[in-house]
């Protein structure tokens, strides 16, 4: 009987772990979970996070053949630094974090014959940590894969794969700089706008009088600072430019109501009202 392929997903926590979940069955691949939490390891284990767990990274890492790094994005940079001669030639490293550039830049340490290929499913919810992990996460959800250029069709394969196997509704290929513009204003800056509303002194008087439209703006507000930190600054270039172009559309509001002029308050209105409206017709989608 042939020896069983593995795969091993380094570091347990929402996506992660709900990756080790979702994995479990996918060809003939053992699912391996890494992560240096001794709480995380007892959880995953009582839970059936994968088909083992184990500490031991190091261990574990000349015998993988895929390994997928769902840690910090400079966790993934140093983890890529550190181990970078145990991966074993011809395997396939991924990651599944918010970033690219800086992390394909990080990849570049691995040696001739390790390919590594960006990778970014469009799964999440407000919660960390692997209490929260759930297999079903990324069911529906775009799986983003930015390949170097000279991934193998072979890997580039096994990732389409893979997403269809957990449930993600396509694959869209994309470059590294593509993919951080793009997530600079449909996320970051979304997080931003959340946390910059919970900033305002009004916050606590309005408790009790906030309404739907409050509660999903500020939403995701509640957030992993140390991972966030790392996301905008890691990116810093795509939302600073993200940043401005709101920050430009914020004014001329506030120019409008200033000058007391109800007209170009409508027409800019009618104008941001028609964007959102031809954004949500029916139609084939972008990531297709």
């Amino acid at each position: 009987m042939a020896e069983k392929k593995r795969l091993v997903v380094v570091g347990l926590g929402l996506i992660g772990g709900s990756l080790a979940m979702a994995l479990k069955g996918f060809e003939d691949y053992e699912i391996v979970g890494v992560d240096i939490s001794e709480p995380t390891l007892r959880y995953a284990a009582e839970h059936g996070v994968g088909d083992m767990v184990t500490g031991d990274a190091a261990g574990v890492l000349p015998g993988a053949d895929v390994v997928v790094l769902a840690l910090h994005p400079r966790g993934i940079v140093r983890f890529l630094q550190e181990h970078r001669e145990r991966f074993r030639p011809g395997c396939l490293v991924t990651d599944v974090c918010g970033v690219k550039t800086a992390i394909l830049e990080g990849a570049r340490v691995l040696p001739e014959g390790v390919d590594f290929i960006g990778c970014h499913p469009m799964a999440g919810t407000e919660f960390s940590g692997i209490e929260h992990a759930f297999p079903e996460l990324f069911q529906g959800s775009h799986w983003i894969l930015v390949p170097r250029e000279n991934s193998t069709d072979g890997h580039i394969a096994l990732l389409e794969r893979l997403a269809g196997h957990i449930g993600c509704r396509d694959v869209y290929r994309t470059t590294a700089q593509e993919h951080d513009a793009m997530i600079a204003y449909t996320s970051q800056l979304m997080h931003i706008i959340a946390v910059s509303v919970c900033d305002d002194p009004m916050l606590f008087a309005c408790r009790g009088f906030e309404g739907s439209s409050f509660r999903g703006c500020t939403r995701v507000a509640a957030l992993d600072v140390g991972l966030w930190t790392e996301l905008f600054s890691m990116n810093r270039p795509a939302l600073s430019a993200a940043l401005d172009r709101l920050i430009g559309h914020l004014t001329a509001y506030r120019e409008a109501l200033d000058r007391e002029d109800p007209k170009a308050l409508a027409e800019k209105l009618s104008v941001s009202a028609a964007r959102k409206r031809k954004m949500d017709l029916p139609g084939p989608d972008l990531l297709e």
